[in-house]
């Protein structure tokens, strides 16, 4: 903490009165917080200080703006750009290109497979570079930040014409080379997503050979595993040894176990996962939802639990309602009835609250919202998951104190995506910042009305603007691009109890 009360100064904007929780894991503490530009400049005492704008966050809690650490928001951040769903939550940085699926490149000419067709259509054409991509961020800013990499779907789908085989020495160079490119612009990582039809046949060894630029630069892999069924701990085993033949840092998405006969193989998952931390870099994120959400699938599998369509194409009307009430209204079985509804999204109910509550509270894990801003009736998820840990989780439940909470969408995932600055209120970094009421701070958004705004989240500040104040967006759209470079990608740590 930094006291200056002998030197007063005028700050653009001073947060005054408030309980800050830092995002280091650190106990609370009063401090006052000063704001010149887009930056942190004093934490303490400021009585007497002046500022241009003030805000009073008496029996407020001021933390990091929080880093929604798995997104699909792509096209969001631009077509969406004011983000209500995310700012609203109180989060003020977005870590996009997830599962495979990235915004670049792409061709002008191409169909899009789902479920890459799932993020929003471009408001102005495609790009066909990362760079391009990032550079339409620039010049039209979001409200948020963005940290974006380059997806191993989107890369097969623009180099192959035949998804359904493992690619050649041809394709594979040739995705290296988009790889080289999106790197250079500034992609924190790649992701891979092998769950889904376009990269399902990828092997192993394909993975590696496309991800061979990640290694110089310690760039991240990410990636939506293969099986979070019945072969996770196969999946573990393919995801930690890419990260180990590339000498990478990795990170596994929305950890998970599906499906009833698996329901409690986070006991098993969990201790792998901590001892492999030992011996390499690695992360992890959770949703705090029972439900996930992706595109219509005919699987067996994915359609033996509750399905609620969230958006289909060629059905609009059926958003909201049951796969089962659907079927039977059609006189189809439910596989028939998916397949009618395709393409579109649904939110599957395939997960044990227990598993949801013993990953989150795993030391390491962080928060993401895994959100797709598409379709009449989306995940809560999209609207609620920040507030949702902060308030069921953390107040309600006990599963951790809110100094853990905080962390968790905080210093932990900016830590782990070596996003430079960011992440923890500390003189000198970047001015994201949230205030809310640690006694009401609650998600509103449920499956029936998914795209209520959370309550208790007072202020949201972005790069030093004012983005969301007394339950509405001020149009401010101050959001940075976060590069690579920028990023610094040397802070994930192998040591599973550091903060």
């Amino acid at each position: 903490m930094s006291d200056t009360t002998s030197s007063p100064t005028h700050y653009d904007l001073l947060i005054r009165g408030g309980t800050v929780i830092d995002g280091s894991k650190a106990p609370r503490f009063a401090a006052d917080v000063g704001i010149v530009g887009d930056r942190i400049v004093a934490i303490g005492t400021l009585a007497g200080h002046t500022a241009a704008r003030t805000i009073d966050a008496t029996g407020r809690i001021v933390a990091p703006g929080f880093i929604d650490s798995h997104t699909h928001d792509d096209q969001a951040v631009l077509s969406q750009a004011t983000m209500p769903f995310k700012v609203s939550q109180g989060v003020t940085t977005v870590v996009a290109g997830n599962c495979g699926i990235s915004a670049a490149p792409l061709r002008e000419d191409m169909d899009l497979p789902m479920p890459l067709s799932l993020i929003d259509t471009p408001p102005k054409g495609r790009f066909t570079t990362f760079r391009a991509y990032l550079d339409a961020l620039r010049a039209t800013p979001s409200s948020v930040n963005v940290a974006a990499m380059v997806g191993h779907s989107t890369l097969r789908a623009v180099t192959m014409q035949d998804l359904d085989r493992v690619a050649n020495d041809e394709e594979i160079a040739a995705m290296q080379a988009l790889v080289e490119e999106a790197m250079q612009a500034g992609a924190i990582g790649l992701s891979t997503g092998t769950f889904y039809p376009p990269a399902v046949k990828a092997t192993t060894e394909e993975i590696i050979e496309v991800c061979r630029p990640l290694s110089a630069r310690k760039a991240l892999y990410v990636t939506h595993m293969r099986d979070e069924a019945e072969k996770v701990m196969d999946s573990l085993e393919e995801t930690f040894h890419i990260g180990r033949a590339l000498d990478v840092p990795v990170v596994v998405s929305h950890h998970k176990v599906q499906r009833e006969p698996n329901f409690g193989k986070t006991r098993v998952t969990l201790p792998f996962i901590r001892d492999a931390m030992k011996h390499q870099c690695i992360g992890l994120d959770c949703y705090p939802y029972t439900a996930g959400s992706t595109m219509i699938r005919t699987d067996r599998g994915m359609l033996d639990g509750r399905v609620l369509i969230a958006g289909s194409e060629p059905h609009p009307e059926c958003a909201g309602r049951d796969l089962a009430d659907i079927a039977r209204e059609w006189g189809v079985d439910k596989e028939e009835a998916a397949r009618r509804l395709q393409p579109g999204s649904a939110i599957y109910f395939q997960m044990d609250e227990d598993d949801v509550q013993r990953i989150l509270a795993f030391d390491e894990t962080m928060i993401g919202s895994d959100g797709i801003p598409v379709g009449e009736k989306p995940h809560p998820r999209l609207w609620g998951t920040f507030p949702r840990v902060l308030g069921h989780y953390s107040r309600d439940v006990g599963l951790f104190p809110l100094e853990t909470a905080v962390w968790k969408m905080t210093g932990l995932t900016a830590r782990n995506f070596g996003l430079h600055e960011r992440g923890i209120l500390r003189v000198g970094n970047h001015a994201d910042i949230v205030v809310f009421d640690a006694g009401t701070v609650r998600d509103a958004a449920t499956y029936d009305e998914p795209t209520r705004p959370a309550e208790g989240i007072d202020t949201v500040i972005v790069n030093g603007a004012v983005t969301w104040a007394n339950s509405g967006h001020s149009g401010a759209r101050n959001g940075q691009v976060i590069t690579r470079t920028q990023a610094k990608m040397t802070q994930l740590s192998k040591n599973p109890t550091a903060a």
